[in-house]
């Protein structure tokens, strides 16, 4: 176990090294009607939202988009800065991930970085930047299904803008959720929720809850623990990724299903909200 933590820590930092390396900026006159102009005055340039194409390839050859949302905070009124923060970085691995196994296959992994650190009720800064993404997505591939992948603050964001009619399947890991939290924009779509149990960010109590809600709009709804895992997604860091890429490629016809999720799928509530969710063994199977 503290081996693969190291090498789960070492791994995330060669990415703060490779990131900060490529001197993303996600800062830009804005070109998308969210910054405010004053009448006569130069423009003013203020945070704009940002779909970063790491793996940018032929358009007329994209023909599925996994788009990654990453987490923040509850209140913060901080604009994303020009280094990306922990949160970032943390799902830059998933999306290597994704392009590595399928990016030859016509499936394009795109990142999105929000304007403002918050999600900041009740503006709910980055579900306006996802539906403004989305709608760039699909404005630019009209045929492309979308996946979405969202961590924390991103997973709630992710399951709040489902109902766009390009998203067919939505992955919230370590979701940030409420009490309260609409589900209806779930209605046909596909849902994996997976968390931790040694969580100090947000709850696996709502999270199940939040499941167990969506289960009554759309059939096609799972939810993992990870035991012996918190936020971070370290300790267990290969099953979380191995989890999130079998669900992602088979919703988007990239490989066959995975027994495990579907047979989560098909089970009823309780029984499918509540998988452990086994390790994934060397020959890549689930022990």
């Amino acid at each position: 176990m503290g081996y693969r933590l190291h090498d789960a820590i070492a791994r995330l930092a060669a990415s703060v090294v490779r990131c900060f390396r490529g001197g993303a900026v996600p800062f830009r006159e804005d070109p998308t009607g969210f910054a405010a102009r004053a009448g006569g005055a130069k423009p003013v340039t203020e945070p704009a939202p940002w779909i970063e194409d790491r793996w940018s390839r032929d358009p007329a050859r994209v023909r599925s988009i996994v788009l990654v949302l990453h987490g923040g905070q509850a209140r913060s009124p901080t604009t994303v800065r020009r280094w990306p923060q922990v949160s970032y970085l943390r799902m830059v691995p998933f999306a290597r991930l994704l392009h590595r196994r399928a990016g030859e296959r016509g499936m394009s992994v795109r990142i999105l970085r929000y304007r403002y650190r918050g999600w900041d009720e009740p503006q709910r800064h980055p579900v306006q930047d996802a539906r403004w993404a989305l709608t760039q997505l699909r404005d630019q591939h009209p045929d492309a299904s979308i996946v979405l992948l969202g961590h924390s603050m991103g997973g709630r964001a992710a399951l709040r803008v489902a109902d766009h009619p390009a998203v067919t399947a939505v992955c919230a890991l370590a979701p940030w959720t409420l009490d309260g939290e609409p589900v209806h924009q779930l209605a046909g779509r596909s849902v994996l929720i997976a968390h931790g149990d040694r969580e100090h960010m947000t709850d696996p109590q709502l999270s199940y809850r939040f499941a167990v809600r969506a289960k009554q709009v759309t059939s096609r709804v799972c939810r993992f623990d990870v035991l012996g895992d918190g936020h971070a997604m370290l300790r267990r860091a290969h099953d979380w990724s191995e989890l999130a890429a079998r669900f992602v490629e088979a919703e988007l016809g990239l490989r066959k299903p995975d027994p495990l999720i579907e047979d989560a799928m098909h089970r009823p509530a309780p029984e499918g909200l509540r998988v452990p969710l086994p390790t994934m063994t060397r020959d890549r199977g689930w022990r």
